[in-house]
């Protein structure tokens, strides 16, 4: 099944920390990545007063279903030591968001797809409209379309990514 993860990082060498996240990912059973965005560096969402992010966007193919991927995910982050805090949108190690999970809508006690605000998220929306600017995010629409209407002037591309 295809899905796309969200990827990102402000402390400690965050492009170190994604390339070790996309490690991880890669030798993780049940998920196989295929593609991945260029790296973005991105003003911080939320609570400003924090480093910037580096973000990108990977496409996988799995055989886990949407929760057990999830906490394969969340098995990756812990793994790179980063530490939960009831503090939203504050500086992360690392984090590894499940953004879509084919076209499914799902909701749970853990887990929401399509992954909440997503679709008002420049810092999720330009990485992923490299890699299928048509793309449909189920119940919001395509991805071009949805990044046409954000301000996305602050966002910088950093290069290819995980293969410098």
């Amino acid at each position: 099944m295809e899905a796309w993860l969200g990827l990102g990082s402000n402390l400690q060498q965050p492009v170190a920390q994604l390339r070790r996240a996309l490690k991880g990912l890669s030798a993780t059973r049940g998920i196989e990545l295929t593609k991945v965005s260029s790296f973005y560096s991105t003003p911080p969402w939320g609570d400003e007063e924090q480093d910037d992010f580096v973000n990108a966007v990977a496409q996988i193919e799995t055989d886990l279903e949407p929760v057990p991927l999830l906490h394969a995910l969340q098995s990756i982050e812990d793994v790179m030591g980063r530490e939960r805090s009831d503090h939203r949108w504050g500086p992360r190690l690392i984090d590894i968001d499940l953004l879509l999970y084919a076209d499914r809508i799902f909701r749970s006690a853990e887990l929401e797809l399509p992954h909440p605000r997503m679709q008002e998220r420049a810092f999720v929306l330009l990485p992923l409209s490299q890699l299928d600017g048509k793309l449909n995010i189920p119940g919001y629409g395509r991805v071009d379309t949805l990044l046409s209407g954000l301000d996305y002037s602050g966002i910088t591309r950093l290069g290819s990514g995980h293969m410098e």
